[in-house]
């Protein structure tokens, strides 16, 4: 092992130790029989977990299908080429740390996008925009009396700016790039404002393409494929026959998937359980149960979509008949974004 391989190893170390605090937090005065207590209540409520998972996933594959240039492919071959590899380095991100999945989607696929890993990095930016306006909203809209005064505030002003910054990509991208990139000349000279100042211009540049029409209808989706994740999380805890009131779902759907941004093990194990049971506990259930519950579905999301993930990286790579292995492939990668 490399001395590169060696200090990743060891930056995945802290985020271990975070997820099992997070875990122990969690689980904390809830015996094994209590885990064991959790039943099926209402088996009908299984087809609307699978349906509303695979529309949410076929649905981020046709917005990013729909970011990306599609270079003269007819729409069928780009849509495929995109599905394969956002599925894959959604599988990759659940499994390996420091986000690994979204590296090899900018660099390693670069080629089989037919496009330079700046366009793919402009993308992904917009995408994580979208995704986290919307989860903002959403926790706003339902966080209620679960917050306090202090994390309310800190909630709307959050709303506040991903809104007018979220506006103001959409409707002025192409007239912003210039004053940007003035207002940074301005600035010291400085490594990481350099890098800021990429990221900006990217973003401003892939909106610009898309115009007007093209970034709302990428809110659109953005605002369906939330609501799909949304009505996963409440048709299992119909299934599972939870008694929780109608915002249960809602502000547990937006508080798991903010709970990413904490940094922890690959797949945030750990903070999204205690987001799950903080707001179930909170609108009706117990302690168990939404521990519980907030496990049981956080494993269907890991394996449902790292299994999804993992099959179509596995096929395409018999089929091109790629024997190179996987690790070999990770170290060849850029240690940070560009």
């Amino acid at each position: 092992m490399n001395a590169t391989n060696s200090r990743s190893l060891l930056k995945t170390i802290p985020g271990l130790l975070i997820s099992a605090f997070f875990l122990w937090y969690t689980f904390r005065g809830i015996s094994f029989n209590q885990i064991l207590a959790l039943r099926v209540a209402h088996p009908v409520w299984l087809l609307g977990v699978l349906c509303f998972t695979v529309a949410s996933y076929t649905l981020r594959c046709v917005r990013w299908s729909q970011m990306m240039p599609r270079n003269g492919r007819t729409l069928r071959d780009h849509f495929a080429v995109c599905a394969r590899v956002l599925m894959t380095s959604l599988a990759a991100n659940n499994i390996l740390p420091l986000r690994i999945g979204d590296i090899m989607r900018i660099f390693t696929y670069a080629d089989d996008l037919g496009t330079s890993p700046s366009v793919i990095l402009s993308t992904v930016i917009i995408e994580k925009l979208l995704d986290i306006f919307i989860l903002v909203l959403m926790f706003v809209s339902t966080v209620g009396s679960i917050a306090t005064a202090r994390l309310r505030l800190i909630a709307n002003i959050s709303l506040v700016i991903s809104t007018v910054g979220l506006l103001i990509l959409l409707a002025a991208a192409r007239s912003l790039q210039e004053p940007v990139q003035r207002l940074f000349a301005r600035l010291p000279d400085s490594p990481l404002l350099k890098k800021v100042e990429h990221w900006i211009t990217l973003a401003l540049d892939a909106t610009g393409r898309l115009g007007i029409t093209g970034s709302l209808l990428l809110l659109l989706q953005t605002t369906i494929i939330w609501t799909c994740e949304g009505m996963i999380f409440l048709s299992a805890i119909r299934l599972l026959g939870l008694t929780v009131d109608g915002i249960a779902a809602w502000l547990a759907v937006s508080f798991a998937n903010l709970s990413y941004l904490i940094p922890s093990s690959p797949g945030a194990i750990g903070p999204f359980e205690l987001a799950v049971k903080t707001s179930l506990v909170n609108h009706g259930a117990t302690m168990a149960q939404a521990a519980v519950f907030g496990l049981a579905i956080h494993a269907w999301m890991l394996l449902s979509v790292t299994g999804a993930g993992g099959v179509i990286f596995l096929l395409h790579r018999v089929r091109i008949h790629n024997h190179k292995p996987l690790l070999e492939e990770i170290e060849d990668l850029p240690v940070e974004m560009p």
